[in-house]
């Protein structure tokens, strides 16, 4: 149906007010006595054309209601959404449930006391209030579906309008939609009466689809996941059932969980690419299952974002970057997913070209939260955090429930210092959508800076729940239980950061959970052993760990693997395995992967650690092992000052053996 202006709402006004053709009077309009009450009436043709569906019942309904439904979705796209459900449901129509009568009220009728005992009101009849399916006139489903959505939409956007200023004193969130009560009321009771009537099967989902929003915004998510899924299977094309459905679901196996339930169509493979981005899952399966409906919709602007979307997460900035670009190529004013490329394009440090996407948005709609966020990305590059800030709010000021305005908000003020604020916009984030490990990891990073590490530990456990492949989750991870002096359980996080995303480990789920794997102690040798290129930023905390748990063999074998990768792995086809492993798990960027595999060359920590296992040989008796390392660290620049006191004392000692 198209959409109509505020010009013909008029016209539609008119054609509503005209009485209905005897042709579609009811059954219900036949004398009580009459033999024809029973009799099916005839259905004009008009109705063949109007009506979406095949039950005679609802037909009929839907050809009665054609005016009234026209002026009602003009009111709706005018969006008077007021208007529009007042067109088929009485102003407030669950009143009766929603309020309770009042102690003075003249419906309650007050009995005799007795003596001594106050005095006992009684509710008349006309007090108990009715049913709401009593309160309904008898309506088709789509017009029912029309007017309560309408009345959904219309608390919503009174919700907002009685929210306070983004982050002001008075703005905590709670404000909820005032209608989800009694459109959640009355769905009940027409479900019920259709379950009673044995009509269920004649449902059309539209209604199911409506009792799933309110369900989950009640936090009913079990309950909101069996009607969706209803609405699903009874009409799978309508893809806003399948969006809410993919926001209720939280990990791998809540998908999984759901997969044997829907149907089985190319709208359910599109729905799992998009639920598994938004999980920030990714896998060989994911990109074939992409690959082929490219074949199908080569020119997909919803495809190509979710294959934009899956580089993103797996840190693949180039090609992500070639994407987006390509999308911008194909259709310049499309804004959808565009705060995306801001990102990527900030993390790069790509200003020109960020410059000219800002001013590509602003052209096109400056009023569109996605436009808001990608200035703020271009002002934050610039490090003009205050202005960053500015555009992020003006951003939720047009949508409370955009997710990166709040995440990059709460990065603008961890770089202006505000904390507070950081903490109460990452909460924010969370509140939206509680897969966002960046959130979490905010929330991390902020409580950390307030040295408040048990609070800190507990959201990067959160944020690497959700990102098990994220290596800088479990390094995060484990320099937290560093600082609250739990060395043991350091250790296991640094492992785990170590083995992350290598496809030899055995995934997370499959019998190597976070401190339960009894391999967990032997990886980093296995991968030395295979020739894989290893972190030192994370094998020299790992040796600084056992060396505070006072276990120095395996310190000193840990600074040995340090110093070992300097000259980087030893077999050059297990780099080049793990080049291809890794690009394939994790989508990795093939420049950065040969710079892994070549060594990191000298660096303090491989310093470092060359100067632990000197004093370590000293210590030993080790004296000709000792003198080589300490000469190698005069050579290498760092830590000179202490490699020449150790080269003193070395001699004096081998001067002293030798007489």
């Amino acid at each position: 149906m198209a959409n109509f202006t505020r010009e013909q709402v008029t016209s539609l006004q008119l054609a509503s007010s005209l009485p209905p053709p005897a042709d579609f009077a009811s059954a219900d309009d036949a004398d009580s006595d009459s033999p024809m009450r029973d009799v099916e009436q005839p259905i004009p043709g008009i109705q063949s054309v109007f009506s979406t569906s095949d039950d005679t019942e609802e037909s009929r309904l839907e050809a009665q209601e054609l005016g009234n439904y026209l002026l009602a979705k003009s009111y709706f796209d005018c969006r008077e959404y007021d208007r529009c459900s007042a067109v088929f449901l009485p102003p407030n129509p669950t009143s009766n449930i929603l309020s309770s009568p009042s102690p003075e009220s003249p419906t309650q009728t007050p009995t005799k006391a007795a003596k001594g005992k106050g005095k006992v009101p009684v509710e008349s009849p006309a007090a108990v209030p009715k049913p709401p399916s009593d309160n309904l006139p008898p309506l088709s489903q789509k017009s029912l579906f029309l007017a309560l959505y309408a009345k959904y939409i219309a608390g919503e956007k009174r919700k907002d309008e009685d929210s306070e200023m983004i982050l002001g004193p008075m703005d905590n969130g709670t404000i909820a939609n005032k209608e989800l009560v009694g459109i959640g009321r009355t769905l009940e009771a027409w479900f019920d009466t259709r379950r009673a009537e044995g009509k269920e099967g004649r449902n059309q989902g539209w209604l199911e689809y409506l009792y799933g929003i309110v369900l989950a915004k009640g936090n009913s998510d079990t309950s909101a996941k069996q009607y969706l899924i209803k609405a699903i299977n009874i009409n799978p094309w309508n893809w806003g059932a399948w969006l809410e459905l993919k926001d209720l679901l939280n990990s791998l196996e809540a998908l999984r969980a759901i997969y044997p339930l829907l149907p089985h169509n190319i709208l359910t493979l599109l729905f799992n690419i998009d639920a598994s981005q938004s999980l920030y899952l990714t896998s060989p399966e994911i990109h074939s299952s992409l690959t082929e409906l490219l074949r199908i919709f080569p020119t997909s602007p919803f495809l190509l974002t979710q294959r934009a979307l899956l580089h993103y997460h797996t840190k693949s900035y180039d090609e992500a970057s070639a994407i987006f670009s390509q999308l911008i190529q194909q259709d310049p004013h499309r804004l959808d997913s565009l705060d995306h490329y801001s990102n990527v394009l900030y993390v790069m440090s790509n200003r020109p070209r960020l410059a000219f996407l800002a001013q590509l948005a602003t052209a096109t709609d400056k009023f569109r939260p996605e436009t808001c966020c990608i200035v703020g990305n271009y002002y934050s590059l610039k490090s003009e955090h205050e202005k960053a800030v500015m555009y992020f709010r003006r951003a939720l000021t047009l949508d409370r429930r955009f997710l990166s305005a709040w995440t990059l908000m709460g990065h603008e003020y961890v770089e202006v210092k505000n904390t507070h604020a950081a903490i109460e916009s990452y909460r924010r984030a969370v509140d939206v959508n509680r897969k966002d490990y960046r959130a979490w990891y905010g929330l991390g990073q902020a409580y950390e800076v307030l040295e408040m590490h048990h609070y800190a530990l507990f959201y990067f456990q959160r944020a690497a729940a959700l990102r098990p492949y994220d290596r800088q989750m479990w390094q995060a991870l484990g320099a937290c239980y560093e600082k609250i002096d739990r060395p043991a359980q350091a250790v296991k996080a640094f492992k785990r950061a170590l083995t992350a995303g290598l496809a030899f480990i055995e995934p997370m789920g499959g019998g190597s959970s976070f401190g339960s794997s009894s391999d967990n102690n032997n990886s980093s040798m296995l991968m030395m052993e295979r020739g894989v290129f290893l972190d030192p930023e994370l094998l020299y905390p790992i040796a600084l760990m056992y060396e505070r748990l006072g276990e120095l063999e395996e310190t000193a074998s840990y600074m040995e693997m340090v110093l070992a990768q300097e000259e980087g792995p030893a077999d050059p086809d297990a780099v080049q395995q793990q080049q291809q492993q890794q690009q394939e798990e994790e989508g990795g960027d093939e420049q950065r992967l040969q710079d892994e595999g070549q060594g990191t060359g000298v660096t303090l920590t491989t310093s470092k650690a060359r100067l632990w296992l000197a004093r370590w040989a000293h210590g030993r008796g080790e004296l000709a092992k000792a003198m080589e390392l300490a000469n190698e660290l005069c050579e290498d620049g760092y830590e000179v000052e202490e490699a020449k006191a150790l080269v003193r004392d070395l001699r004096a000692r081998m001067e002293a053996a030798g007489k």
